[in-house]
């Protein structure tokens, strides 16, 4: 999902820019009869108080809620939008390499999410899962469980959706079609876009720099925490809030690692952004920490000065630029000495001595010689324990078209009656309803709407089959329809 791959550090073109895409969720949320607050434009940031910025962490941080379940169930193609379940899918918000983002509306919710259909074919394709099988007779296992892609990405999911944290974009929902390519991710909706695109005419000056990048500085230290490596840190992919503080956004390309460090080969993620280790030829581990490292040091000179440190039009030519060139800070804006000796030494073309993050975190640019300190790491981060069934449950399953219109029927004649079969044979319950239909034998007295979907969420889902729908037994004399 990374969503640029192009040599030089040009912004992504999203369809709608995010200014734009304010003004249209303050649209309909105005015709919702809700009371939006005005989204200004990317220009019009809050003010940078100093007040502000010395509050701390748990003081600016709201409490994560928990992961939405869907209790509706419902696929339309209309004119201008896609339900799907609770989900209003519009307008194309963004594009990335495996799938694009589209503005979703939560209609039990009444919110407005970032849903990212992601291709499961590209996502194969990418992990090498799409190759040629073994001969005839060939001992070796053609789906080693190791590069199973999805299971990989299931995994991936489940984590991120416990990631609770002030700097990183919370992932809320994911729904999966098995018969469908498109792999379907709620996100919480930054309305105020990518924090700088680059290039820019208008930097930012060094406090502004400051605030953004100390956002950044304590995502990354909480995604390192739970050993997860972003692999793809640039300005396009931080996104800005409302409160004026940053978020981490996109892991697409992100990798997770066990021990202290993240032993990585191949490039990933955007080359003008790319640490010189990853350039090698040859098949060689580098530290996936100190490669994103040095994508916040590119990220941080983007601040100041608009543009990319090495840029070129072609990737060989860009390579060993990054590999061979020193940087070169240009006479206009003029910095300060500290923010140099910091940019420099997350720009060390040697990883092993590069700068890392607890140092940059008690850099005297970062901390303003002291006496704005960073919260420490344990203020800001606590353990995630995942469990297999967390893993297991990291996606929820889209009926089929028929169990669809099973409900669609039931809410409407407010009755259990399975609309597949005919009424002389409503008092003869088998197994040989159309498609295999799964019958259930339940008594029922004038069940409300409200009830009806919940009962029917609660049976799908300890079921477990998507394909699974419901019919009833007679009712008694007492109770006739």
């Amino acid at each position: 999902m990374s969503a640029d791959t192009d040599p030089g550090c040009g912004a992504d073109m999203d369809s709608e820019s995010p200014g734009e895409l304010a003004d249209l969720v303050a649209a309909i949320n105005i015709t919702a009869n809700r009371l939006t607050p005005p989204n200004g434009h990317r220009t019009q940031r809050p003010p940078l108080t100093h007040s502000y910025r010395k509050m701390s962490l748990q003081e600016r941080r709201i409490a994560r809620q928990p992961t939405i379940e869907t209790k509706r169930v419902s696929i339309t193609d209309a004119e201008d939008f896609v339900q799907l379940n609770q989900y209003k899918l519009k307008n194309e918000i963004g594009k990335g390499s495996y799938g694009v983002v589209k503005l979703a509306y939560n209609e039990d919710s009444e919110e407005f999410y970032a849903m990212k259909v992601v291709s499961k074919k590209k996502l194969m394709k990418r992990c090498g899962f799409i190759r040629r099988f073994p001969s005839q007779g060939s001992q070796q296992d053609p789906y080693p469980k190791a590069v199973l892609p999805l299971d990989s990405v299931y995994k991936e999911i489940a984590i991120l959706k416990k990631l609770d944290h002030n700097n990183v974009v919370k992932l809320v929902e994911v729904l999966d079609d098995p018969h469908e390519d498109g792999l379907h991710m709620a996100f919480e909706l930054v309305t105020k876009g990518p924090v700088m695109e680059v290039p820019t005419d208008n930097p930012f000056t060094e406090e502004q720099a400051r605030l953004h990048f100390r956002d950044v500085v304590l995502g990354i230290e909480y995604l390192h925490y739970h050993k997860i490596i972003h692999r793809d840190i640039k300005p396009s992919n931080l996104l800005l809030g409302d409160d004026g503080h940053v978020k981490i956004a996109d892991f697409g390309v992100s990798r997770e690692f066990e021990g202290t460090d993240a032993l990585l080969s191949g490039t990933a993620g955007t080359p003008a952004f790319m640490a010189p280790e990853t350039m090698t030829d040859h098949e060689k581990t580098f530290s996936g920490k100190a490669s994103d490292l040095w994508a916040m040091g590119i990220t941080l000179y983007c601040f100041v000065f608009g543009k990319c440190p090495f840029y070129d039009e072609y990737i060989v030519s860009l390579h060993t630029k990054i590999k061979k060139d020193s940087v070169v800070f240009p006479e206009m804006p003029t910095i300060s000495n500290d923010l140099k000796d910091l940019i420099v030494k997350m720009l060390d073309k040697n990883p092993e001595t590069r700068i890392t993050l607890p140092e940059v975190k008690v850099h005297p640019w970062v901390t303003e010689n002291g006496t704005n300190p960073l919260p420490l790491e344990e203020e800001h981060c606590t353990a995630l324990e995942l469990t297999e069934e967390e893993v297991k449950n990291s996606i929820k399953l889209i009926p089929s078209l028929s169990t669809v219109i099973l409900v669609k029927s039931m809410l409407r004649k407010r009755s259990f009656s399975n609309p597949f079969e005919c009424q002389a044979r409503r008092a003869e319950r088998s197994m040989s309803a159309p498609g295999g239909l799964l019958t259930l034998c339940i008594p029922v007295s004038s069940p409300s709407e409200s009830a009806i979907a919940q009962w029917f969420s609660t049976f799908h889902t300890r079921l477990d089959l998507p394909g699974a729908t419901v019919g009833t037994r007679p009712r008694s004399s007492s109770n006739q329809e």
